[in-house]
């Protein structure tokens, strides 16, 4: 089984930062994206940041050049530094793969994982 653990999350001032990490275990063959979401109190999830497994990455238009996407292949880990947070950005904050595990039969097996999420608040 692959599992995806969150970490990170917190309480943090307005123009503050906070890093997240998300940490993938378990018969993994290959990670390929390595994506974070977030939902608000009342809002549809949505894509916060994208990493391919070359290291390309996409930003939604509200964090461009305040959040960085990284990822450490050797940890099967990926990562989210949020700087000059805002109040807007208070959501939980889920990390999603898309990975190739081994079955115990040795075959191998494509699909998406999620994390439990973990929740980031803006506030003064």
């Amino acid at each position: 089984q692959v599992q995806l653990v969150e970490s990170g999350g917190g309480l943090v001032q307005p123009g503050g930062s906070l890093r997240l990490s998300c940490a993938a275990s378990g018969s993994i063959f290959s990670i390929n994206h390595m994506n974070w979401y977030r939902q608000a109190p009342g809002k549809q999830r949505e894509l916060v940041a994208s990493i391919t497994s070359d290291r390309s990455t996409f930003y939604a238009d509200a964090v461009k050049g305040r959040f960085t996407i990284s990822r450490d292949n050797a940890k099967n880990t990926v990562y989210l530094q949020m700087n000059s947070l805002k109040p807007e950005d208070t959501a939980v904050y889920y990390c999603n793969a898309n990975i190739l595990s081994r079955r115990s039969s040795g075959s191998l097996q494509g699909a998406d994982y999620w994390g439990q999420g973990t929740q980031v608040t803006v506030s003064s």
